[in-house]
């Protein structure tokens, strides 16, 4: 994967390949009492992205610096890593285009904003998600002076990175007598990021349930697992009017999604 820049140098991006730089390059450093506190990333929620589009999150942090070291000296951003090092991920996901924007509360703390953007692969001019990489990641953030000295800080929290899920659901026959049997099928299919299309969610437990008309609340009637290629599909008994739905919890890898109710008149 190709790292995009979460801190921008002086004359432009700067790569992440840097993560391999230790945390204190050199004696010196300017940027080594920095620290960081306080990172929220998407208002903390997961991070849901589709088969192609980017979405861009907002993610707010402190800075902490020496009263020796201005503010405008240095730059910062949060970042996402796997594995035990920040300085030597197994993977490093996602900084920011631009890093993030710092007002000072006091002569020695700043309150930071920043927008990351997320990317299925080959969108643009990076390749950032692969499949592969849905699910948690740890959070971390890197200040970076004009001379590239940096500070790296790690265990910052974790966040979800996932596939956009999708739900469907049709009920037949519509209308039913009751008593009789209702066929209620549906697909539940989640965003490749690999191709930029959606597949079927295969070997998922769906709840099937039911809300009565003039009823608000939706009540499970069974679990179905999807098939090879996502689909769903059950029986249950004709009782009263009303709507039909899949539900599914969710993984780490993939959000909860309900499909919308599928109306059946009984007659």
């Amino acid at each position: 994967m190709r790292i995009r820049a979460t801190v921008a140098a002086v004359s432009g991006a700067l790569a992440l390949s840097a993560l391999a730089v230790p945390a204190a390059q050199a004696a010196g450093n300017p940027v080594s009492g920095v620290t960081f506190s306080n990172v929220v990333i998407n208002s903390g929620k997961s991070i849901v992205v589709g088969a192609s589009a980017q979405v861009t999150v907002s993610a707010t942090y402190t800075v902490t610096h020496p009263a020796s070291l201005s503010a405008s000296s240095f730059m910062s951003g949060p970042l996402l890593y796997r594995g035990t090092s920040i300085t030597e991920p197994t993977e490093a996901l996602i900084g920011g285009d631009d890093p993030g924007t710092c007002t000072a509360s006091s002569s020695t703390v700043l309150k930071c904003t920043a927008k990351i953007q997320f990317r299925p692969a080959a969108t643009g001019d990076y390749d950032d998600l692969a499949n592969s990489q849905a699910g948690a990641w740890k959070v971390g953030a890197v200040a970076l002076d004009n001379s590239d000295h940096f500070k790296w800080q790690s265990d910052l929290g974790t966040k979800n990175v996932q596939r956009l899920s999708k739900l469907t659901v049709n009920a037949a026959p519509e209308p039913v007598k009751k008593g009789k049997t209702v066929t209620v099928t549906g697909a539940l299919t989640r965003a490749n990021w690999d191709n930029h299309k959606y597949q079927g969610y295969t070997g998922q437990p769906v709840k099937l349930q039911f809300r009565k008309a003039g009823s608000s609340t939706y009540t499970t009637l069974k679990t179905v697992t999807t098939d090879s290629a996502g689909n769903l599909k059950a029986t249950t008994t004709a009782t009263a009017d009303g709507y039909f739905r899949y539900s599914f919890a969710g993984t780490s890898t993939t959000p909860a999604v309900s499909a919308g109710g599928d109306y059946v008149d009984v007659q």
